[in-house]
């Protein structure tokens, strides 16, 4: 596996070492000590999660925070998904900034986004089955979002709007400027 460090601060894209033959492929999608030696800090999943989706659906910008903040490690087994996250660490030379990356079936990337960061992604295929990793537990107290039409962070969802489907509780998030921290 290789780690490519990305413009966010302590974001990194993953790729792993496919091995094809006439039977299939075999990849190794995680493994602890090799991760936390290429992203020179040491991360303990506690939780996985896993969204099938259909296209055009958008999930987020979601965050936790304080005490339930999450780093991810996110994949996508079947299809394919515009990825984004947001830097929304006050402190970060990156706060405020946008990452995008087409993950896929195909191209076996992962993303790991540290704590600190809104993640969202909207579903380019007619189907995706979506897995993540988390650090710490979800506790639905401590959500956080940010509107996926923000004006200023200008996403390029890769979709037409008019075909979007998104929960009504992601229509009403705050815009970035707005966010509770």
């Amino acid at each position: 596996m290789i780690a490519k460090e990305t413009n966010l601060q302590g974001c990194f894209i993953l790729e792993p070492q496919v091995f094809e033959d006439a039977r299939g492929y075999f990849l190794e999608s995680f493994n602890q000590k090799k991760f936390c030696e290429l992203i020179g800090d040491q991360v303990n999943f506690v939780q996985d999660n896993e969204s099938l989706s259909s296209k055009g659906v958008l999930r987020g910008l979601h965050f936790q925070k304080g005490q339930y903040a999450q780093a991810k490690l996110v994949r996508v087994i079947k299809g394919a998904v515009m990825d984004v996250v947001v830097d929304v660490r006050p402190d970060s030379t990156t706060f405020g900034q946008t990452l995008s990356i087409e993950l896929s079936e195909h191209n076996k990337k992962q993303l790991f986004i540290p704590r600190g960061f809104a993640h969202g992604f909207i579903v380019l295929t007619d189907q995706a089955i979506f897995s993540y990793k988390c650090d710490n537990y979800y506790n639905k107290a401590s959500e956080g979002g940010i509107i996926y039409n923000d004006k200023n962070l200008n996403i390029d969802w890769k979709l037409s709007p008019e075909t979007f489907i998104i929960s009504e509780k992601d229509k009403i998030l705050p815009n970035f400027d707005s966010i509770e921290l």
